[in-house]
């Protein structure tokens, strides 16, 4: 086994259940809900991030909840890709479109350990039918552990070992960056950080968030760069070298999986478990079997 534990949320701290709970299928549904009144709210208040990305498509966890009503236990959002650029480089598509990420995987601390690949699996047959342009899903792992700044764990760290026992290519890590973290040791999203650089539209909720943190807002007529660039110089902001997130390509159908062919699938990134900062993958990178 790659995997004995799966990752869970619950007020935007991670944690790890064991993989070997298990979910009872009769007791849960899977179905297309809305992003803006269901999806959102749920990942903004439980992963770590507290964002929704651009999302093509949302997917909820239901269970019986108080009541014997229904009750929302996880989200799975297929989101735009990161740039038009990563489609090719790591699915071998061509088109853009034809490809999105798999932005969000939330889902509740009590839900069992195997609920991930019952959500994900049956969220990918319903990408298919409800966006049948979408020919793969592209996921990427964050390998870096995150802490607070009361020195508390908030972001274990995970290689994408779920996504390695589902059969996906595993295609290396995305481009190295510098992350601009806040106090709270939380990163800033480089594309929060591009929309107030270039003014792009969005700019104000991702300046509201940075002021939320407890940032001076920018002043009237203040260019956005030169704001951010005054938090940095004043220690508000903090940058950190990030090592590249790991990045898995799942086809959805014979035609990407001949266009896959094209990138290397590489063996799959271990979970080093006595890493207690930094980057949690095991040293050497990669196992053995492809």
């Amino acid at each position: 086994m790659l995997t004995t534990r799966s990752q869970r949320w619950r007020d935007r701290r991670a944690s790890f259940v064991p993989a070997a709970s298990e979910i009872d299928p009769n007791r849960l549904s899977v179905d297309v809900i809305d992003t803006r009144r269901q999806a959102t709210p749920f990942v903004e208040a439980h992963h770590y991030a507290a964002s929704m990305p651009v999302c093509r498509l949302a997917i909820g966890l239901f269970r019986n909840g108080p009541g014997g009503r229904s009750e929302l236990a996880g989200v799975c959002a297929f989101s735009v890709p990161i740039n038009n650029a990563s489609v090719p480089k790591n699915a071998g598509l061509a088109d853009p479109l034809s490809a999105c990420d798999l932005g969000r995987l939330v889902l509740l601390d009590d839900v069992g350990g195997n609920g991930e690949s019952f959500l994900v699996s049956r969220a990918f047959r319903l990408l298919r039918r409800e966006r049948p342009g979408i020919l793969a899903v592209i996921s990427y792992a964050d390998p870096v552990r995150r802490i607070d700044a009361d020195g508390q764990v908030f972001l274990p760290g995970h290689v994408g070992q779920l996504y390695a026992t589902m059969g996906s290519r595993y295609v290396g890590r995305s481009s190295p960056r510098t992350d601009l973290l806040l106090p709270s040791g939380r990163p800033v999203s480089s594309r929060a950080i591009s929309k107030i650089r270039n003014g792009e539209t969005g700019e104000r909720y991702a300046i509201d968030q940075i002021v939320q943190a407890g940032a001076a807002p920018p002043a009237f007529g203040e260019d956005r760069a030169d704001w951010l660039q005054g938090l940095v110089r004043d220690g508000f902001l903090r940058r950190r070298r990030h090592p590249g997130n790991h990045t898995y390509v799942f086809p959805l159908v014979k035609a990407a999986k001949l266009a896959c062919r094209k990138v290397p699938s590489l063996p799959y990134p271990l979970l080093d478990r006595a890493a207690l900062q930094g980057d949690v993958t095991a040293l050497p990178l990669f196992s053995l079997a492809a």
